[in-house]
């Protein structure tokens, strides 16, 4: 017989606030259109994207990440020391070690908190969230602070007529508590590693590392380009829109509802099309919310869910107690559902 006593978590978890930061740069299509042949129509076309946001020198990973977990915690109405872990998914932080989750949770005042990274691509909000749950009803923290950021602007070949349109940057938060209710249904994830060279980045690090840098690819002025993020665009299309609908539908059903009970729905936004066919194949109600934040966001890989979340929060477009659906997938390829209460 087991002589370790039991947890004490909490017996459900909820997300209790949300925040969200945006640089302040906001990029047209205009932009883009000066490095690559193409057009604002085409662009529009493809993938729904007006306008994107790129962080400036002092807009950092973490220094996104503390404008938007302040805005959170405040609206969780809890204190940053409360806070027992920090959760942070990002693939545009360039240090290897430490992990940044430890610098933002000393500069939001957190104490001594866990606080870790995860890289999990676009579905990385989804994982965060599931890790914070398991952490309360674990009894293993109270509070948890789920981040989602990127910089993809320094990840993106502004060259590539496929990609140079797609990415932005931005941060979003959520905090988890404890909860006497089910509030964040069971998580259906997975990884389909088949697929993973369908997204990733045009070269290693470690290409860098001394040795022969001749195959390294070059830009049009003849200068090595730095590591981007690149994909077969059609590929992550069909599997997007075939494969994502169903795991969605796994969510609804392990949190026993259909989609006629939803008010709500937060895919990750990383292609308007894909949206709305996703929203098509679900055959969602007229009366569900879609979020369609990649309009004049761009897709911000793991950020995308909290920050439309954020912004259908404050525009009025949802509400706190609304139950939604949110699902994230993307690079590797991983993919992360489950229906959420608003907060």
């Amino acid at each position: 017989m087991s002589k370790i006593k039991p947890s004490k978590g909490a017996p459900y978890a909820r997300i209790l606030g949300v925040g969200g930061y945006r640089p302040t740069r906001v990029v047209p299509n205009e932009v883009i259109l000066e490095k690559i042949d193409s057009s604002d129509e085409w662009i529009r076309s493809r993938s729904g994207i007006a306008t994107r946001h790129w962080a400036s020198p002092e807009e950092t990973v973490a220094a996104m990440s503390v404008e938007a977990s302040g805005k959170a915690i405040a609206d969780a109405g809890i204190r940053p020391e409360q806070i027992g872990a920090v959760v942070v998914s990002t693939v545009s932080h360039f240090h290897q070690t430490p992990a940044i989750a430890t610098e933002i949770a000393d500069r939001i005042g957190a104490g001594k908190p866990a606080a870790f990274d995860i890289s999990a691509g676009c579905a990385g909000f989804g994982y965060g969230l599931t890790l914070a749950k398991g952490m309360i009803v674990e009894g293993s923290a109270e509070y948890v602070l789920v981040i989602g950021v990127e910089r993809l602007s320094d990840l993106t070949d502004l060259e590539d007529r496929a990609t140079a349109f797609l990415f932005g940057d931005g941060a979003g938060a959520v905090v988890v508590g404890p909860s006497d209710e089910p509030h964040i249904g069971p998580t259906v994830w997975g990884s389909e590693g088949d697929k993973a060279s369908t997204i990733k980045q045009t070269v290693p690090w470690d290409a860098f590392h001394g040795g022969d840098v001749s195959n390294l690819p070059l830009n049009q002025q003849g200068e090595i380009k730095f590591p981007a993020i690149t994909q077969e665009g059609q590929a992550v299309f069909r599997w997007a829109v075939f494969e994502m609908a169903k795991v969605a539908q796994q969510a609804l059903d392990a949190a026993g509802i259909s989609a006629d009970d939803l008010d709500v729905f937060i895919p990750h936004q990383a292609n308007l099309r894909i949206i709305d066919s996703m929203v098509k194949t679900l055959k969602l109600p007229e009366h569900v919310t879609v979020a369609r934040d990649v309009e004049t966001t761009g897709n911000t890989s793991a950020a995308s869910i909290p920050l439309a979340m954020e912004r259908l929060l404050a525009t009025g477009k949802a509400k706190s107690g609304d139950t939604a659906l949110v699902i994230g997938f993307g690079a590797g390829l991983v993919y992360a559902a489950t229906v959420v209460t608003l907060p």
